[in-house]
């Protein structure tokens, strides 16, 4: 079964839908195409904001609803005191390792200096740190996400989720049927499931 997985690294809910969806790969007979997007590109096209804007839903969310789900799906979590952080860099150099052939070593990285480490990834030598420490090569990715051709990939990217329906992220796609929020995935699950008895 193929599932496109439409996210950006400032989105605590991508963070724990990539961790959940990780898992489901190595569950099940799952192709992952992995959409990098810029969410602030979606909410403006949309008219949509983070649900954080709103303080009782916000607090709910970082207090109760994102641990209570980091426990179901046994990772690590840690809120970033920074949020939100300018995340275009991070989904430009997102596209660079897929070109690169490195993106899995690159989102873990990015995620987990994120949502583990809570580091302040707008700082660009922060970036290259967490990069490096898992031996990528930080300065080769850094250059090519500045390269015209990626920053293109990633409009056409964010312009596709829109068109799609798209309007937050996490959202996923099996054929045709989006799933929106990383508390849908027993959705995904079941569809894998049934996948799999066919």
């Amino acid at each position: 079964m193929h599932l496109e997985f439409y996210f950006d690294f400032g989105s605590p809910a991508s963070y724990l839908a990539y961790k959940r969806v990780r898992q489901l790969e190595e569950q099940y007979d799952l192709v992952v195409h992995w959409m990098p997007m810029l969410l602030g590109g979606v909410f403006k096209a949309t008219g949509n904001v983070s649900p954080v804007t709103v303080p009782a839903k916000g607090s709910y969310m970082v207090k109760q609803d994102f641990p209570r789900f980091a426990k179901r799906y046994d990772v690590p979590m840690q809120f970033n005191p920074h949020f939100p952080i300018n995340t275009l860099n991070l989904m430009r150099a997102a596209i660079a390792a897929q070109k690169m052939g490195c993106f899995e070593a690159y989102a873990d990285a990015i995620f987990d200096a994120m949502w583990q480490e809570q580091l302040n990834l707008s700082d660009i030598e922060l970036v290259a740190t967490a990069l490096t420490k898992v031996g990528l090569d930080a300065p080769a990715l850094l250059d090519m996400s500045q390269e015209p051709d990626i920053k293109t990939a990633l409009i056409t990217n964010t312009d596709a989720a829109v068109s799609r329906g798209v309007f937050g992220a996490p959202t996923m796609f099996v054929g045709q049927e989006m799933y929106f929020g990383q508390d849908r995935l027993d959705f995904v699950e079941a569809d894998l499931k049934a996948d799999r008895g066919s």
